[in-house]
């Protein structure tokens, strides 16, 4: 099938004064004419720009390109497996990028004073502040937005590191209970939601039981907080709503 230059552009996202300058420094040219003289592609010329574009994605100038291309020792998979590779590699450096930038909004958003290297060291996906922002949006009325603040200001690596590591040993004893098929209303699961309760009074603001309950509730209704407990284990989204509603219940 023969594809005009418009079409060709249309098709593969590139523009009409692109194609022209391929086909002048002999990148791509097209496998035809038509009888007036106008360009006319045909399929095995669509491959090669799909091939140009990749490369041209990861970065290649176009000489070097078009030496890739024109190897004759070189076949398509050879290059479609070279542009794997390549892409696999690029796809690694920008999701680092994003969790960099992930780190960063949420060292910004609490005030938190860190090295970029400290950063990476103490957060993980938890965001401490955003249980402050709905405490603050549900039940708080400010005041644990402003406390949550207050607290975390002042924190240095050294109190994130301590957070992070009882909060991450409390996260083993949870899993690990209910993993044994310990009830989320038993004794063993409502002590864990009590200490998870205290965590939060501890290093950000008072919660209480009406707080944490509302806490339990919304863990099952937004992704965010469902998607950070399912991470740590399958299932404990749903088991610690449950212990903290019976921790709440038991201690009214």
């Amino acid at each position: 099938m023969a594809y005009t230059v418009g079409q060709v552009a249309k098709l593969a996202g590139v523009t009409v004064r692109t194609l022209h300058h391929y086909d002048e420094i002999g990148l791509l040219s097209p496998g035809g004419r038509s009888s007036t003289g106008y360009r006319r592609y045909d399929d095995a010329d669509l491959e090669r720009l799909q091939l140009i574009r990749y490369y041209r994605e990861l970065g290649f100038p176009l000489d070097q390109i078009a030496g890739l291309l024109d190897d004759p020792t070189a076949d398509p998979a050879a290059h479609l497996r070279r542009q794997h590779e390549l892409l696999s590699v690029r796809i690694k450096r920008l999701q680092e990028m994003v969790t960099a930038i992930e780190f960063a909004l949420e060292a910004r958003k609490v005030n938190i004073r860190l090295t970029p290297e400290e950063r990476f060291e103490v957060f993980g996906d938890f965001d401490p502040e955003a249980h402050a922002e709905e405490a603050e949006q549900r039940w708080g009325g400010g005041a644990a937005y402003a406390e949550s603040n207050r607290r975390v200001s002042r924190y240095s690596k050294d109190d994130w590191l301590r957070f992070k590591r009882e909060n991450e040993e409390w996260a083993r004893r949870i899993v690990a209970a209910m993993s044994s098929g310990t009830p989320a209303d038993g004794a063993e699961a409502m002590e864990l939601a009590e200490e998870h309760r205290q965590i939060i009074g501890r290093w950000f603001y008072e919660c209480s039981y009406e707080v944490h309950t509302g806490l339990a509730d919304l863990y099952l209704a937004d992704e965010r907080f469902t998607a950070h407990y399912e991470k740590i284990a399958p299932g404990l989204t749903a088991y610690l709503s449950e212990a903290i509603h019976a921790n709440a219940v038991s201690r009214a």
